[in-house]
């Protein structure tokens, strides 16, 4: 049974217990030897090939170039074998937290893998990368690997359903750090004590603001996770070798909570796994087919419908206006609510621009689907007539649409809305969705061979198809890969792809 963690701020002549902290209590989850469950270990398997599918598609884009090269200007850490970097070779390998850094921005970089919305949001996926570094550089099997993957969605799944970051302009990779933290935690068997000395680090050093997703967003947006990776891989080695963290980190009257969140008279519950209970958190997340913003999965599917049914949309001048009404979230962060003109501008970064659903629908309105490079190019983004559409596209917030994006209950969890179309005659257009078709309540759930193919389709003009049959045949045997094997966990791109691609000189 899942075991409820009462969060609240003390004084510290409260004197609480590491017994009584958060951390404690995360590491103790991340110390139970418990078994991973058969349906757990699939849907593992499939967010392996999910990410790396999404990193295969970003090995050229300038980002994860710049990232690629910090990390191959560090030489491998003597103390293991180093780990592998996306795209290269399988033997010209970086330590395991530069190996984390590259690899989480390449992951991040097109905004195209899991997802999980709660209280806060997150994307999962982004634990792989470190706890894969880790797992490489230690000389541990697939086995190993799978438990660690496991805690890492646990941890982050069960601080997203109870604590809102995004709220308080938190971004939400404070709550990957202590994830990956864990993660590594329970890949390496380590202690409770030594955990909660890492996931006390990791959450300290991640807690930043959400300025890297609003108004012009840059190119941090992918690195800010591979930045939480980082520090996860570097907290747990400093506890390692028995060094201590601020304690207690969310609890303490100067803390994460009293200071960053709701402040000293805060409380909230966290869900996390009994005492040998199996951890299936991965099971509530949800990947994407399209390469945008979770919230828009369902925008892109219901446009992509109204295309088929009503062709005289894709025409400007046949729109009076179009309203989607929708989620708090989605209206605010994503949607005209948020006041961010860029959402609205032409000329806008792809990192502002698939973060705008208004300029998502209208191209999707027009092209009847959704690609994840030409969806975004300038020349796609400045088209009159979609720039004409895009303008008459607003969202409203709906307390009812609101509501069951909050629900608990995961058959009227939604993530969509309605949309109301006034056309130029005079008539309305309604229709709505509450979920993506490949959600798994969805009119397409996602199977193994859906992410198989969505891997062939990304990685099919970087990679030969030797190399895509090499991986997945990895991939899919994760659980039973021997050390030697898990150390070949990568994708290695045709010759000349990298050398193609931008490799700017920095400091290093």
């Amino acid at each position: 049974m899942t075991v409820i963690h009462h969060l609240r701020v003390h004084r510290s002549d409260e004197n609480l217990a590491r017994e009584g902290q958060l951390a404690w209590h995360i590491a103790e989850v991340a110390a139970d030897p418990v078994e991973v469950e058969p349906d757990v270990v699939d849907m593992i398997i499939n967010r392996v090939i999910d990410n790396a599918a999404v990193a295969a598609a970003s090995l050229t884009r300038a980002p994860v170039s710049a990232a690629r090269q910090q990390a191959l200007d560090h030489a491998v850490s003597v103390g293991g074998n180093g780990a592998t970097v996306f795209g290269c070779a399988l033997d010209r390998k970086t330590s395991p937290e530069w190996a984390a850094w590259a690899n989480g921005v390449a992951v991040r970089e097109l905004d195209y893998h899991d997802t999980f919305l709660a209280a806060d949001y997150s994307h999962p996926g982004d634990n792989i990368p470190p706890i894969l570094a880790v797992a490489q550089h230690v000389g541990a099997d697939g086995a190993a690997l799978v438990r660690g993957l496991a805690t890492g969605y646990e941890i982050q799944i069960d601080l997203v359903r109870a604590i809102c970051l995004h709220k308080h302009k938190i971004d939400h990779v404070a709550h990957l750090g202590p994830s990956a933290a864990a993660g590594i935690g329970t890949l390496l068997g380590l202690d409770v004590e030594t955990i909660y000395q890492a996931v006390g680090q990791a959450l300290h050093t991640t807690t930043a603001t959400r300025q890297s997703r609003k108004g012009e967003i840059s190119t941090w947006k992918a690195h800010a996770p591979a930045f939480a990776g980082k520090m996860a891989v570097e907290a747990v080695d400093r506890a390692m070798r028995g060094e201590t963290s601020p304690s207690p980190i969310y609890e303490g009257e100067d803390g994460v909570v009293a200071w960053m969140l709701d402040g000293p008279d805060a409380s909230y519950d966290v869900p996390l796994p009994a005492a040998g209970e199996p951890k299936r958190g991965i099971l509530d997340s949800y990947t994407k087919e399209h390469s945008a913003e979770y919230q828009a999965q369902a925008w892109i599917d219901l446009a992509r419908r109204l295309n088929s049914e009503h062709p005289e949309l894709v025409d400007p001048a046949n729109v009076e206006s179009i309203v989607l009404h929708t989620s708090h979230h989605t209206h605010y962060v994503i949607g005209s609510g948020a006041n961010d003109p860029q959402k609205y501008d032409p000329t806008a970064s792809r990192e502002t621009l698939d973060h705008s659903i208004p300029y998502i629908f209208a191209v999707a309105l027009q092209d009847g689907g959704w690609h994840h490079v030409d969806s975004y190019t300038p020349e796609r983004a400045g088209r009159p007539d979609t720039v004409a559409l895009w303008q008459k596209i607003t969202t409203a917030e709906d307390a009812e649409w609101t509501r069951r994006y909050h629900s608990e209950d995961p058959n009227e969890k939604a993530f969509g809305g309605r949309v109301v179309i006034r056309l130029a005659n005079g008539e309305t257009i309604e229709d709505e969705i509450a979920v993506a078709d490949a959600h798994p309540l969805g009119a397409r759930p996602f199977a193994r061979e859906d992410y198989v193919r969505k891997f062939r389709m990304l990685a099919e003009p970087v990679l030969t198809a030797d190399e895509i049959e090499r991986f997945l045949g990895l991939a899919e045997r994760l659980p039973e890969l021997t050390p030697e094997e898990v150390q070949q966990l990568t994708i290695v791109a045709e010759f000349g792809v990298l050398a193609a691609a931008p490799a700017p000189k920095g400091l290093f």
